[in-house]
C-alpha cells in the first residue's frame, strides 16, 4: 500500500527508561545550514524539556526572531524542525512561554506521543512550523469554512532525509492540505530541503505524485487516521483531501504571515501568546541581556534536578490497524 512501510526502522526493543536521569545542557551548531542554534534545556521525555534558539550566540524567538522567507527572491522559507521523521513525541512551539521554546504537548498532565497505524510509524516526514506565521481563531477561513487553530503554520518535509529535532532548514513550497482538525482549520504545507537530492526535481504539487507516488495518498490517509487511537474521530478535509497547488499554498501562508504581522502589533493579547522577542523593536522587545539573564537563571535552577522519563517505548512499538471501510 505505501512505499513507506518497506523502509520504516526497526524498532528498538531495548527500553530507554531510566529510574533517574541527571538534567544536561547540548548545545549543536551542526543541526542547521545557517546561523539559528538550537539550545536544548533539559531531559528529553519530561515536561521540563525545551529547546530554545540563538543567533549569533544571542538568544531569539523561533517564533518571532527567525524571518519567514530566507530568500524572498527565491521564495525560499526557514522551515524550524520540530518533529523528525519516524518519531512519536509531539513537539512544538510553545507560544506561551518567554521565548517561545520548542517543547512536547501534553494532555492530562501527560505528554503526548502519536500512535503507529498501520503501515505508518510515527510521523512519515519532517515536521514542522514557519516562524512569523499565525492562523488566526478570529478568522474564518474561506476555503475550509472553519476558523484558524491559533498555532503558527504546520509544515511537513517530504525530502530523502530524517533532520534533526531543533534544526532551521531552507525549504521550498510544493503545495498545500486543507485539514480540518476538530473544527479549526490546519493547513498542512508540503515542502522540500531546498538541499535534499529531489529539490531540483520537485517544482509544484503534481511533481510529488510523479516523483514520489504513493506519498500524498499516505499523506492524507496519516492525518484522516492518526488520532482515532486515542478515542477521536477521524479528521476532514476541505474538498475531499485536494491538494492544493504551490500559487494557491503561498496566498495560505501570505494570510498566515499578515496575522501574525497584525498579532504582533496588538497592545492587548487576549490570547496570552508571548509576542517576547530580541530583534523587532516592538513593544514586547526585550534586551538580549535580560533574555539571556533569564534563561541562565532557568537553567542553574534545573541543573541539579533528577528527572524520570515518560516515554513508554513499549506503548510506542504498538501498531494499531484501521478499518478504513468506516471513514
Amino acid at each position: 500500500m505505501n512505499r513507506l512501510a518497506n523502509i520504516l526502522p526497526k524498532l528498538n526493543s531495548i527500553s530507554v527508561l531510566k529510574n533517574k536521569i541527571t538534567l544536561t545542557r547540548v548545545a549543536v551548531a551542526s543541526y542547521s545550514s545557517n546561523e539559528y542554534k538550537p539550545i536544548f534545556h533539559g531531559v528529553e521525555d519530561t515536561k521540563s524539556f525545551r529547546i530554545y534558539y540563538e543567533k549569533n550566540n544571542k538568544p531569539i524567538s523561533p517564533f518571532h526572531d527567525i524571518p519567514l522567507f530566507s530568500d524572498k527572491e527565491k521564495n525560499v522559507l526557514n522551515m524550524i524542525v520540530e518533529i523528525p521523521r519516524f518519531t512519536h513525541a509531539k513537539m512544538e512551539i510553545n507560544k506561551k512561554e518567554f521565548l517561545n521554546p520548542i517543547s512536547q504537548d501534553s494532555k492530562k498532565e501527560k505528554l503526548r506521543y502519536i500512535n503507529n497505524v498501520y503501515p505508518y510509524y510515527g510521523y512519515i516526514w519532517n515536521y514542522g512550523a514557519l516562524p512569523q506565521t499565525y492562523d488566526d481563531p478570529n478568522h474564518i477561513d474561506e476555503t475550509t469554512g472553519c476558523i484558524g487553530d491559533n498555532d503558527p503554520l504546520d509544515v511537513i518535509e517530504i525530502g530523502t532525509e530524517k533532520q534533526k529535532r531543533g534544526s532551521v532548514i531552507q525549504v521550498k513550497v510544493l503545495g498545500a492540505l486543507g485539514l480540518i482538525d476538530e473544527g479549526e482549520a490546519d493547513w498542512k504545507i508540503v515542502a522540500i530541503n531546498t538541499n535534499d537530492p529531489l529539490a531540483e526535481e520537485l517544482a509544484d504539487i503534481n511533481d510529488v505524485e510523479t516523483k514520489v507516488p504513493g506519498l500524498l495518498d499516505s499523506t492524507r490517509d496519516w492525518f484522516k487516521l492518526y488520532k482515532i487511537p486515542t478515542g477521536k474521530p477521524a479528521n476532514n478535509f476541505a474538498l475531499n483531501g485536494k491538494f492544493f497547488n504551490k500559487n494557491f499554498s503561498y496566498n495560505v501562508i501570505r494570510k498566515s504571515y499578515d496575522a501574525w504581522k497584525s498579532l504582533s502589533e496588538q497592545k492587548e493579547n487576549k490570547k496570552n501568546i508571548s509576542m517576547v522577542n530580541t530583534s523587532l523593536n516592538n513593544f514586547a522587545t526585550v534586551s538580549v541581556e535580560n533574555a539571556q539573564t533569564i534563561l541562565n537563571n532557568r537553567f542553574n535552577e534545573l541543573k541539579n534536578s533528577i528527572y524520570k522519563s515518560e516515554k513508554n517505548p513499549e506503548e510506542l512499538e504498538k501498531v494499531y490497524y484501521i478499518d478504513r471501510s468506516k471513514y
